[in-house]
């Protein structure tokens, strides 16, 4: 009777993300439980999931650990919304440092029987995830290999918050041939995508303008792939390495597309904080509303018009809130103090005459007379004094305490003076602004590890809170495209080129194999090097081929050979990296890949030119090319007649000699 029991629907979320993206607040707990209009952002994701009938949840977290535990139990306790009907466990481990490894982790403890919600602890929808799963189910049914399917949202505003997506899928299976992450705050004029695409499918559907909220389906072989590849540290690279491997995998992935009527974004920087706390207040993600009583199962504020939230134990003049303001309970606020755009954590004092504009009070904040704070964040338990004025984007830690006087902008303060390491781990010391308020200087903030091409588009940008609009205005500037004539689109592209991805990767490969010839390094651990950048930079097989010849041509014992005995260098080069190269050079194309490669290097090595007839010689002795890709290569070759038939004749005298 066992195949006739009912399958408990199961979901994964990630709670270590963004560490990042949220100094100085994630240096001092979860980001998972950062609050967003005053309810942590991972009783939104429970929320969701309740929603969707999920039974089982796991909660993966290698970071503060011990916090998410006691605020499950917490919820628990107090008959939190998402704690009928659902439970939850709280597991991670101490070695995850990324999301490919709390994927193999959760693989390792064998805790899910079959098709998961995966999504991350930061992920706010009021959608309903049913139907997808559903979707998932009948999919696989159909396909056997099908690992995952990726559920997006139609976006029609113009503002990036570094969530927006490229892609192509097949309209009548609606499977994914292509995945391009759209970098923040640019708007490229044109995309290149691979011919492929629409050479080997009928019917392929473009779509720009979608917002990707971390919300998947997987199947029980998603997490079997992330162990069999140990390279997948990110769901981008999950992506793209199925898509550039589709037929050795023997795995495809999926799209599903959320109704209009359903809100879902991921919250993943202070930009996309500050925009899905405006879209909760202004009701777009409906029940997800202050009013409804969305962590506790009874009403904790009064909605009053122009999107006023305020709790019945909160004491504030009626005349100080205005447009799109939350209260929280156990608040007090002077006289002659105007809030707007703003919410305000419980139990927090505000003096009198006081202007705040854009902010973000976390719980038993203080903030003294004639303040005046705009478009910010303060942490919980801090203290502004009085007739000091912060604006234009600064976040505080919690426990601050700002000096009266002080004017601050586009600034980052911790309440701690420790020492912090910068991307050199050399100690930096923090400026202080007051006994218990130092500034976070550039050096220490962004992630180290970020690949600038991943998932992690915002290392890049600024950590701080931007002003409401700010950014439209930028996008709106930087799509003001002239289209007037082809001089001026390529002086525009003079100003400011695009990062060349096939450079990168280059670059890349040749210090990869140049350590690996230096240290003898086995060539197996270099393939895998290769391979993960392949993934990290979406190379095709053919750019790889080309590239990783040329790499071997790019390194200094050939560029710089001794007594300039270039054959002698390239002898004791192959002898090491020779294992390498074979692995990518095996088919007739890939050989003339690695010709093609070869005539690069002579336009930009004159001692490999000289010899060039004796290295394509080299070559076929050591059966890296065959006779007949020397020869399709020879007759492609942009040369003149009389230069043809010399190296004709050299490569007869060669063959028969």
């Amino acid at each position: 009777m066992a195949q006739f029991e009912k399958q408990i629907v199961q979901a994964v979320l990630i709670a270590d993300n963004n560490v990042w993206n949220f100094k100085p607040l994630s240096d001092e707990g979860s980001t998972a439980l950062l609050p967003l209009v005053n309810v942590s952002m991972l009783d939104y994701a429970l929320i969701a999931l309740n929603r969707s009938g999920v039974e089982e949840v796991f909660i993966y977290a290698s970071l503060y650990l011990a916090d998410i535990r006691n605020h499950i139990k917490q919820g628990i306790a107090m008959y939190a919304s998402w704690s009928f009907k659902m439970t939850v466990h709280v597991i991670g481990g101490e070695g995850c440092r990324c999301f490919g490894d709390a994927m193999r982790d959760l693989d390792s403890k064998a805790l899910i029987r079959g098709n998961f919600i995966l999504l991350g602890a930061d992920t706010v929808t009021n959608a309903d995830l049913r139907p997808v799963l559903e979707q998932h189910k009948r999919t696989a049914k159909f396909d056997k290999g099908t690992a995952a399917t990726l559920v997006f949202k139609e976006c029609s505003s113009n503002l990036r918050t570094g969530n927006e997506l490229l892609i192509a899928v097949d309209k009548q299976s609606t499977r994914l041939h292509y995945h391009q992450r759209l970098r923040l705050n640019q708007k490229e004029p044109r995309y290149q995508l691979p011919l492929d695409i629409f050479l080997g499918n009928s019917c392929v559907s473009l779509h720009h303008n979608l917002l990707d909220p971390q919300i998947a389906i997987g199947s029980p072989s998603m997490l079997s792939l992330f162990s069999d590849n140990f390279d997948f540290q990110t769901r981008d690279d999950f992506v793209r390495g199925l898509l550039i491997n589709e037929e050795l995998l023997d795995s495809r992935i999926y799209v599903a597309m959320l109704p209009p009527a359903q809100y879902a974004h991921k919250v993943n920087s202070w930009p996309s904080y500050q925009l899905v706390s405006r879209d909760i207040i202004n009701r777009w993600a409906y029940p997800l509303v202050p009013d409804m009583g969305v962590y506790r199962l009874q009403q904790q504020y009064v909605f009053h018009k122009d999107n006023i939230y305020k709790s019945h134990e909160a004491m504030v003049p009626k005349v100080s809130l205005h447009e799109n303001s939350v209260v929280q309970a156990g608040s007090h606020v002077e006289s002659g103090t105007v809030i707007r755009h703003s919410v305000i954590g419980a139990n927090c004092r505000i003096g009198k005459n006081c202007q705040l504009n854009n902010v973000f009070l976390m719980a038993d904040v203080t903030v003294g007379d004639n303040c005046r704070l705009e478009h910010c964040v303060v942490g919980s338990g801090s203290v502004i004094n009085e007739l000091c004025e912060v604006s234009d984007g600064c976040v505080f830690g919690s426990k601050c305490i700002l000096p009266a006087k002080t004017k601050l902008f586009n600034t980052l303060v911790t309440s701690s003076s420790n020492t912090q390491s910068s991307e050199d781990h050399e100690a930096v010391e923090l400026e202080a602004i007051g006994p218990q308020a130092y500034i976070v200087s550039d050096l220490t903030t962004g992630d180290p590890d970020a690949d600038s091409d991943g998932e992690d588009l915002l290392a890049q940008q600024t950590l701080c809170i931007p002003k409401m609009g700010e950014p439209v205005r930028q996008i709106d500037e930087l799509s003001d495209y002239s289209f007037n004539s082809d001089e001026d689109e390529d002086e525009s592209r003079a100003v400011t080129p695009l990062p060349d991805d096939t450079n990168i990767f280059l670059s890349e490969v040749i210090d990869s194999l140049t350590r690996g010839f230096r240290e003898k390094s086995n060539p197996d651990f270099l393939i895998l090097e290769i391979n993960s950048s392949r993934y990290a930079y979406n190379m095709s097989l053919k750019e790889v081929n080309f590239n990783v010849v040329k790499a071997v041509f790019g390194i200094q014992h050939i560029l710089e050979p001794a007594n300039d005995n270039v054959m002698l260098a390239i002898n004791a080069v192959f002898k090491q990296l020779g294992p390498v190269v074979s692995n990518y050079i095996k088919s007739e194309d890939a050989m003339l890949d690695c010709l093609n490669a070869l005539e690069d290097v002579c336009e930009e090595n004159p001692l490999v030119r000289e010899k060039i007839s004796q290295i394509v010689h080299y070559l076929y002795d050591k059966d890296f090319v065959s006779e007949d890709s020397i020869l399709a290569w020879h007759d492609q070759l942009d040369i003149d007649i009389q230069e043809q038939a010399h190296l004709k004749r050299v490569w007869l005298n060669w063959s028969t000699g």
